[in-house]
């Protein structure tokens, strides 16, 4: 194709849903932005953690940890925790995105939730490439932008148990992790690593808790999507 040429119908869809994924989870920055001070960040914290962390249920998970008095190492390996899937999302966009150099580093830091999903569902390499570009960097760049719109606003709220944005972290992680669960595995995953960590509430420092469920989802979700693998083998 010739520089300057029109794209052909199927790049320009993918583009189109691209922008529109990209748009509405980009928007939802400005809810982690309002929190970051809530909990005691200032304003450049904030944007650091979107900036450098950029995935955002990892990010709502640190601050989750410090609203509930814990601290920030618990918060950190919380977030870790939960941002090591975006390494096994790295394994299979390898061969579609095909970077090497610092062309690697940067794609590296796109890798998220949408940007996979709009990339291992495309037909080819190429559509693959545009779809992961696209959703990626049009929502890092909204994510920042309303991250540092929200934190600005947040100075500016005083207390958050005033309108209840106290309760906002728990209903913003749910809110990202509730389209995720749609297969029975998740939802049982999901409901055991649940129960695990309220039933450390009250034994154990904040952060522990949830540190200890996602470790229990994964084992859970390892035994059980191999014993769904070997039966369907049988």
């Amino acid at each position: 194709m010739s520089r300057g040429s029109p794209r052909p119908p199927e790049e320009r869809a993918v583009i189109r849903d691209s922008l529109g994924v990209g748009i509405g989870v980009g928007a939802y920055g400005v809810t982690f932005g309002a929190l970051g001070p809530a909990v005691g960040l200032s304003v450049w914290q904030t944007c650091a953690l979107s900036l450098l962390a950029f995935t955002g249920a990892s990010q709502f998970a640190f601050i989750g940890v410090l609203g509930a008095g814990g601290s920030p190492v618990a918060g950190a390996l919380t977030s870790v925790l939960l941002g090591s899937r975006n390494v096994f999302y790295g394994i299979s966009l390898a061969r579609l995105l095909d970077v090497h150099g610092p062309r690697r580093l940067a794609a590296a830091h796109l890798v998220i939730d949408e940007s996979t999903a709009m990339a291992v569902t495309r037909e080819t390499p190429r559509l693959s490439r545009v779809g992961f570009y696209w959703t990626g960097i049009t929502i890092f760049l909204l994510w920042n932008l309303t991250t540092a719109a929200g934190a600005i606003a947040g100075t500016a709220i005083g207390d958050p148990e005033s309108i209840g944005l106290d309760g906002a972290v728990a209903a913003a992680f749910l809110g990202l992790l509730w389209p995720r669960l749609d297969t029975w595995l998740t939802r049982l995953v999901a409901i055991g690593a649940a129960a695990a960590a309220l039933g450390l509430v009250p034994l154990t420092s904040p952060g522990v808790p949830i540190i200890a469920g996602g470790l229990g989802a994964v084992a859970l979700a390892y035994v059980l999507g191999t014993s769904a693998l070997r039966a369907r083998r049988e």
